[in-house]
């Protein structure tokens, strides 16, 4: 049951694994069990948003909300290759990885739709940022829980 909900709080936008591996180890669950189904979890939406984010911004245009998201988007995403030029996969993966507010797989691949990145490119560095996050949050979610003696 346990990996059930590690799972589903990983697909989960803004938790993502930030929360599911904390909570999977305060669960009892091992580091690899739950870094590796965090990661499966995190992952599995990532081509359903891709696919269908652009879309439903491009569908809702006329929206106040959505011209918003668009405009952030496409002014984020300018932002984005002027900074990284050709290295905007390794941005993307850097985007994704760290784990800072504001980051992650869900905002990671709506940039990369709105930028109309590679579809593989985009996943494959979506996954590289996803497993860098989650080494991130498994260490220091294992140093976390050692200092406050809870596993």
């Amino acid at each position: 049951m346990n990996y059930i909900i590690i799972f589903l709080i990983s697909m989960i936008p803004l938790a993502e694994l930030r929360v599911a591996i904390p909570t999977g180890i305060a669960m009892g669950v091992s580091v690899l069990p739950a870094y590796a189904i965090c990661i499966l979890g995190n992952l599995l939406p990532m081509p359903f948003v891709y696919l269908f984010s652009h879309r439903l911004l491009e569908w809702g245009k006329n929206k106040k909300f959505f011209r918003f998201c668009i405009e952030k988007g496409k002014s984020a995403g300018r932002k984005l290759q002027d900074t990284a030029g050709r290295g905007l996969f390794i941005a993307l993966v850097l985007f994704i990885g760290i784990p800072i507010p504001g980051t992650g797989a869900w905002t990671g691949i709506l940039a990369a739709s709105i930028l109309r990145m590679d579809f593989k490119k985009s996943i494959m560095a979506c996954l590289c940022g996803i497993m860098l996050a989650g080494v991130i949050m498994a260490i220091s979610s294992i140093g976390v829980l050692n200092l406050l003696d809870i596993n």
